[in-house]
């Protein structure tokens, strides 16, 4: 049973009169000072903030980068490698986010725009992998520079999704970053599957109204299909999207060393020059 102090209820509740809106104020996540972010794991400052497990980690990347352009399947290279050097669960999702192939990475090059092209142009973002791993970076989480220039964390939704404290800010910081390189027009697509991804939408259109960003939002079943297809820009780090998409822009790398770089503490691993 829940139970409420009336001091707390005087303070907290004043604008609720109706008992169904207290119950779901108390139980709801959306409450600021109980919402959670997507910080750091209790281990990971001991799996990745030494210099010896971060050796080790280089050592495994260069390895793992090695086989992967030998056309090792990525899977096994992934079990081959955290094997030898001993890898946890967390350092293994890491490595598998900071490497590819020689072949990915000039891929990837190849289709990548720069700041100065989203002038003017229709932008697509993998909305739910934005939206995380700046979330992470801004509740303190490590964040991974891959081999390929873009950062990635070590979370997932895994079917479900609830803002945290950071939510609205990043928004708001997405959105002047593409508001500021001048786009002409920012798609969200967030997967309809994933659960409140609906309020997300609605919660997209109040920040879009509140400060003239010209957004749309949409909710797919298949986000990644949607994304490669036609000739669309899309932001994303996902590795599949960047191997089949038509052009992309780092917009979490422009982002992180380009508009929070000074103004941000953040906890980033580059393994590599």
């Amino acid at each position: 049973m829940i139970q409420v102090s009336k001091s707390w209820y005087q303070s907290t509740l004043p604008h609720l009169e109706n008992p169904r809106q207290i119950l779901y104020y108390i139980m709801s996540d959306e409450r600021p000072e109980t919402r959670r972010n997507r910080g750091k794991d209790p281990e990971d400052n001991a799996l990745f903030s030494t210099a010896s497990e971060q050796e080790k980690l280089l050592t495994a990347l260069d390895d793992m980068h090695y086989l992967l352009t030998k056309d090792y399947p990525p899977r096994a290279t992934l079990a081959l490698v955290g094997n030898r050097y001993r890898l946890r669960q967390r350092q293994l999702l890491a490595l598998q986010g900071m490497a590819c192939s020689a072949g990915d990475m000039a891929c990837r090059k190849g289709k990548d725009v720069s700041a100065a092209d989203i002038q003017g142009k229709t932008i697509y973002l993998d909305g739910f992998n934005v939206l995380i791993v700046m979330e992470t970076l801004l509740s303190g989480g490590f964040l991974f520079r891959g081999l390929d220039g873009c950062y990635r964390d070590i979370s997932s939704v895994h079917g479900s999704y609830k803002r945290v404290r950071q939510t609205e800010n990043v928004l708001v910081t997405i959105g002047r970053a593409l508001q500021e390189l001048g786009a002409r027009e920012v798609i969200w697509i967030f997967d309809a599957p994933i659960s409140d991804s609906g309020r997300l939408k609605t919660l997209c259109y109040e920040i879009a109204t509140r400060n003239g960003f010209a957004w749309n939002i949409y909710l797919d079943n298949a986000p990644d299909i949607f994304l490669i297809a036609e000739n669309r820009l899309i932001a994303s780090s996902d590795a599949w999207v960047l191997n089949h998409c038509h052009r992309w822009f780092n917009l979490l790398g422009h982002v992180i060393e380009h508009v929070l770089s000074e103004s941000v503490e953040m906890n980033i691993i580059c393994l590599h020059k």
